[in-house]
């Protein structure tokens, strides 16, 4: 079958070769003259086929030769193999043989055991009879603080002794009684041993220290440390192999040294604590100012000095730098679970927050770039940081609401004072209330600040709060103040100034809270503090409005009588009531003008308007009745001219303002023009007129009006009166209403209208 299809592969290639020979051929025959070159071309090929047929008659040839040099290796590798199965053969035959002649010589094998051990014993023999004399030696030296000498003496101690007893265990592993003997008779080494380590761990303990003043001590002491670990290591070596450990080992000192210094770094870090609250204040400041100095510098000393007393792969200073960590971590920890004030938290929360993380520590220069802030843990969990804040907080509050009340109690024995409170640079009335609150607020900010910006927010909410709270305190108190002082005029006697500085202390008030969260709030809008602001407002334009209606109820208190005057038979007769008036109201005015700007200009008008109120309540009083035009007239002419000066007073009074006060004293004047008509028949003309300038008079009023002129008859008043029920009039929207605060007597309405 393979033949077969061996044979069809090759028809197969016979018909390719024809027929691209055929194409060929065509390629080189398509022109008449190419027939010319048919013999060139017929040679040219058959040299083209010698060379093919030349390089295949090679190609075979060196195939043939390389089968023929591999069948001659093959052979050889076959005799070969032969030749060593049968060497096998004999050698397996020959240790059979031999087998009971190795069996007889175990007693040379104990032999030679034996020689081995007595050959150390031999070589150890100088050391071991002058034992006692280099333990003495050895001790000597450990105190003289030759360490290096005293490690090289106790290194041969020891090694003469473990060498003694490996070969005694490898005689007679089970023998403890001649072990037992070997070790009591060195008994001395390990003491030696424990005497030494203690000498280094106290150079160790000092390191720092020591470091600066005599480097090479720590440097011995190093080594040492690392011959003893390259003997732990070789010994645990050898155990792998014959199970052998001598006593002591391993002692493991490069462990032990890192265990000391991280215990020396605890020490340390808590023996810096010099104070306790009871006996200084500032104890945890002053602690971590201590820690903060004393890490600083131990840190740059093992950078600039220790590492180089180490070899690198101990990695001092990185190992150095986790110990005061972890050590400064444990302290932190013991430090926030104590009950600590809310100073002490800020003192704390600063210090773990910021400082250890600044430049005046791990961010120091000096530091860079060993230590990599970004790397190390923090000192205290975000569980116990936000505890420490939230006892803050709740600590603030109860401070923040007792500072406000003791405040405001020392406030308000200032304003029972003889002398008159202190006045600003601008002249103007305060006490120290407003600068005692928000220094202390500034204060908690400022430290708040230092802490976080939310904690500083958070501060900022709460102040707001609390001031929201004592500002309506503030507002009971300014009222006891002022009903007290109406129950006795006489005291206190600075009364009228200490209100003055209290409406003042509400604008300053205002100022300083826009202030405040202009300075620690970034935005403005936030939920809970921008929501606080018009609520403390309200409160304290109310507290202003108060104050300012009690120092008028004092003027208008001492107006009374003069106020009695008006529209009087004495008065008509020529009193001077509306001069003193003016002068009394000129008078507290002056002590009114160290009120600041904003309430003072409202007091200002509602003084005007109240002292016109007052007039027209007079006219309605109808304390006189006119009997004839001349005393209409007098009276009328009279009442323009006080008009005319109330108006004078109060333009004086108002002047900076920039407003129109003149609309109150015109109602003086439009009331004193229904007076001074001098024809009954245009009366209800006047009074509508009258009427329609101001819509709040009312019927009880017109009727007053009426009385006082004296001369209108019942049917006339009746007329206007029904006239004037019909429509009444819209006021504008800026009328300011008069008539409605003016009540008339009842019995002189229904005497009037009899």
């Amino acid at each position: 079958c393979e033949d077969s299809t061996s044979f069809f592969t090759m028809k197969e290639t016979d018909r390719e070769a024809v027929a691209t020979a055929v194409q060929r051929v065509a390629g080189m025959l398509q022109r008449p003259d190419q027939l010319d070159k048919v013999e060139q071309y017929r040679r040219r090929e058959a040299r083209k086929k010698a060379s093919v047929e030349a390089r295949l008659k090679a190609a075979i040839q060196s195939q043939l030769d390389g089968v023929r040099t591999g069948l001659s290796q093959l052979h050889n590798a076959l005799n070969d193999v032969k030749d060593i199965q049968q060497s096998l053969a004999d050698v397996s035959k020959d240790w059979r043989q031999s087998i009971n002649t190795i069996e007889s010589l175990k007693d040379v094998k104990d032999a030679v055991v034996q020689h081995s051990q007595l050959a150390a014993a031999v070589e150890n023999l100088k050391n071991i009879f002058s034992v006692p004399e280099i333990v003495r030696e050895t001790q000597d030296l450990i105190e003289q603080g030759a360490l290096l000498q005293a490690h090289r003496k106790l290194m041969d101690l020891e090694c003469s002794r473990d060498g003694l007893m490996y070969e005694q265990y490898r005689m007679d592993s089970g023998n403890t009684r001649d072990m037992t003997l070997i070790h009591g008779y060195f008994g001395s080494t390990q003491g030696l041993s424990d005497e030494l380590a203690k000498q280094l761990w106290m150079v160790l303990q000092r390191s720092l220290v020591t470091v600066r003043r005599d480097p090479t001590l720590l440097v011995s002491v190093v080594r040492i440390i690392e011959r003893e670990e390259k003997i732990d290591r070789r010994i645990l070596d050898r155990k792998k192999q014959t199970g052998f450990v001598p006593p002591g080992r391993p002692k493991n000192w490069k462990e032990k040294m890192f265990t000391i210094l991280e215990r020396t770094v605890t020490t340390r870090i808590e023996g810096t604590q010099a104070d306790t609250r009871e006996s200084d204040k500032m104890w945890l400041v002053r602690h971590l100012e201590i820690i903060r100095k004393y890490v600083l510098d131990d840190l740059i000393v093992a950078k600039n000095l220790m590492v180089q007393c180490f070899p690198p792969h101990y990695e001092i200073f990185k190992n150095l730098l986790n110990m005061y960590h972890q050590a400064l971590s444990t302290r932190m920890q013991d430090l926030a679970s104590e009950d600590l004030e809310a100073n002490e938290i800020v003192s704390l929360l600063t210090w773990v927050l910021n400082t250890y993380t600044s430049a005046e520590m791990m961010r120091n220069v000096e530091l860079a770039p060993e230590v990599d802030v970004g790397t190390l843990e923090p000192l205290l969990s975000p569980h116990v940081v936000s505890e420490l804040l939230d006892t803050y907080m709740s600590t603030l509050t109860s401070n923040i609401i007792a500072w406000l009340r003791k405040a405001l109690e020392t406030d308000k024995k200032d304003w029972v004072k003889e002398t008159e409170p202190e006045a600003d640079q601008d002249g103007y009335y305060q006490t120290t209330l407003p600068a005692i609150v928000f220094q202390m607020f500034e204060q908690n900010l400022q430290v708040a600040a230092q802490i976080s910006e939310d904690l500083k927010t958070k501060v900022l909410v709460l102040c707001l709060q609390q001031m929201n709270s004592f500002l309506s305190r503030y507002k009971d108190e300014a009222q006891l103040y002022k009903e007290e002082h109406l129950r006795n005029r006489q005291h206190p006697h600075c009364y009228v100034q200490y209100m003055i500085a209290i409406i003042n202390n509400c604008q300053t008030f205002k100022e300083s809270i826009v202030s405040l969260k202009r300075k620690y709030l970034k935005n403005e809008v936030e939920e809970g503090v921008s929501l606080s602001q018009p609520s403390m407002d309200g409160i304290l334009d109310a507290i202003a409005k108060e104050g300012c209606s009690g120092l008028l109820e004092e003027v208008f208190l001492d107006l009374e009588q003069h106020l009695n005057e008006l529209m009087t038979k004495k008065w008509l007769l020529g009193s001077n009531a509306v001069d003193i008036i003016c002068v009394t109201v000129e008078d507290y005015f002056n002590d009114f003008a160290k009120i600041k700007k904003p309430y003072k200009k409202r007091m200002t008008a509602e003084a005007h308007r109240r002292v016109v109120v007052e007039y027209l309540r007079a006219v309605m009083q109808k304390r006189i009745s006119f009997r004839s035009p001349e005393e209409r007239k007098e009276g009328a002419e009279k009442m323009v001219r006080e008009a005319e000066q109330l108006r004078f007073l109060f333009r004086k009074l108002a002047s900076g303002f920039g407003e129109d006060v003149d609309g109150y004293c015109d109602t003086i004047v439009a009331v004193a023009e229904v007076i001074k008509l001098t024809d009954p028949s245009l009366l209800y003309l006047e009074v509508s007129t009258l009427v329609s300038k101001y819509p709040d008079i009312r019927d009880d009023h017109i009727g007053a009006l009426l009385a006082v002129r004296g001369d209108a008859s019942r049917d006339m008043k009746q007329t206007i009166m029904e006239t004037l029920e019909q429509g009444p009039a819209q006021a504008s929207p800026s009328y300011v209403p008069l008539f409605k605060d003016i009540v008339v007597p009842s019995l002189n309405v229904a005497k009037l209208l009899k």
